[in-house]
């Protein structure tokens, strides 16, 4: 058992399962979107990013790729939560906490293909 595959797997998994809390509820209710949960997926999906780095394979560039773009939605949607509540104190309204859970769901599916992938890769590891 490769135990670096082990973590990169679970900070991937991690990631797809913190990402689809803050998803799950109403749209545009920001009283179902919990800042703090935002926040750590995008730490989670940073590790799992960093952790990425330096593998030469094909498939370990396409787990980049996706990682990258789960990373670029969720800072976009930290960004427009900032700037909501704390630049232009409009506060969360149903307008953007519906943006800032449309760019969290770009990054679930960015993560829901990189566990995908990862099932893939395990399948054709041979013994």
């Amino acid at each position: 058992m490769n135990l670096e595959k082990v973590v990169f797997s679970f900070f991937m998994i991690l990631a797809l399962t913190l990402n689809f809390g803050f998803f799950v509820g109403e749209v545009d209710n920001p009283d179902h979107h919990n800042v703090y949960e935002l926040y750590a997926v995008l730490v989670v999906n940073l590790v799992a990013t960093i952790m990425k780095f330096g593998d030469r394979s094909q498939l370990g560039a396409m787990l980049l790729a996706t990682s990258l773009v789960a990373v670029v939605q969720l800072i976009s949607a930290s960004i427009v939560w900032t700037v909501a509540v704390h630049v232009q104190e409009t506060g969360l309204t149903p307008a953007v906490m519906s943006t800032i859970v449309s760019l969290s769901g770009g990054a679930m599916l960015a993560n829901i293909i990189s566990v995908i992938l990862l099932m893939i890769e395990a399948a054709m590891l041979r013994r």
